[in-house]
């Protein structure tokens, strides 16, 4: 598969994100969709508060028009994308869009995000169904396959998008974090696609760099713009739509470790508080415990940069059974 026009892709969507940015920031912030922060979180972000947020929608416009310009609209596969990162983004903006308007750091409650989050992977799952999509799971390091049939890759695809949309959306607390590791993310994917000849997934994924790279321009310490729910759920649910179709599904829990360490982290501090009645961290998810042991915020984002970057590379060694 040819390298230049996916790095045209990834050209493309990162300018567009450049130029959007000067163009919605005022906007955002004219329009008064400021940043709720939680008093329960750590103080030194409650100067944050204010800030735009709903930065996401610069992702998804500087991702959607490029992959538009080099995808194949009659694959199955464009779908799949697109609906799994617009249909987890609208669930997000429709998050963000409440926090806002009603003065709140929560927007959607519980129970209305994950029946927005189950709809779409329930529509996922249909389009996948159609395609024929194969339902085995792919196993690193034993080279072997477990074939689920439907009954079982079902509920598995709906808890793996659940899973992951909401992992990234956790990892989403400072300035720079998630746009930086989901970059690195998408760039271990892009490569994958690239020697499947995925071309879907390959164009998708390198859009996503550029998007993403793009927006942490303004995203970057001191943030001038968050990226909001409509951002993280967006990127959570194409990172694992990418998976699901360069059968990459376990993989991703090593590539996306970053992601999977910091729900792993709220999961054990509810646990442990909940039958215990004691705290493993001093707050979760993972990066404000390092923020509370006096780490600087910058340090801990560029810490979580490294440790994505060494996960996305044994990625790709084990996907190519090196190792």
């Amino acid at each position: 598969m040819d390298i230049y026009p996916i790095l045209l892709t990834i050209g493309a969507s990162f300018v567009l994100a450049v130029i959007l940015g000067p163009l919605a920031i005022p906007l955002l912030r004219r329009l008064k969709f400021g940043q709720q922060i939680r008093a329960e979180g750590p103080q030194a972000h409650l100067k944050k508060a204010g800030t735009p947020t709903m930065g996401g929608t610069i992702i998804l416009l500087a991702l959607t028009l490029p992959y538009l310009r080099f995808s194949n609209r009659d694959s199955a596969e464009f779908y799949v994308l697109l609906l799994a990162c617009l249909g987890f983004g609208l669930v997000g903006f429709l998050d963000d869009y409440i926090k806002i308007v009603f003065r709140r750091s929560l927007g959607l409650t519980a129970k209305q995000k994950l029946f927005g989050q189950l709809f779409f992977s329930g529509v996922i799952c249909y389009l996948l169904y159609r395609q024929g999509h194969s339902t085995s799971l792919s196993i690193p390091f034993l080279d072997a396959e477990i074939t689920l049939g439907w009954w079982l890759y079902v509920p598995f695809v709906i808890l793996f998008m659940l899973g992951f949309s909401n992992a990234v959306n956790f990892t989403d607390g400072l300035d720079g974090l998630l746009a930086g590791t989901s970059a690195l993310a998408f760039g271990a994917m892009t490569v994958i696609a690239m020697l499947q000849s995925q071309h879907e997934v390959a164009f998708f994924s390198a859009a996503m760099i550029g998007a993403v790279l793009g927006f942490l321009v303004f995203n970057a310490h001191p943030a001038k713009v968050f990226m909001g729910d409509t951002g993280s759920l967006a990127i959570g649910g194409a990172l694992a739509a990418c998976a699901m179709l360069t059968k990459t599904e376990i993989l991703l829990v090593v590539i996306g470790g970053v992601f999977v360490a910091e729900i792993l982290s709220v999961v054990i501090q509810v646990v442990s508080f909940k039958t215990r009645g004691k705290r493993v961290f001093k707050m979760s998810p993972l990066h404000h415990h390092y923020e509370l042991s006096g780490w600087s915020e910058w340090k801990v984002v560029v810490c979580f940069w490294t440790a994505g970057a060494v996960l996305a590379g044994i990625g790709l060694i084990l996907h190519e059974g090196l190792i």
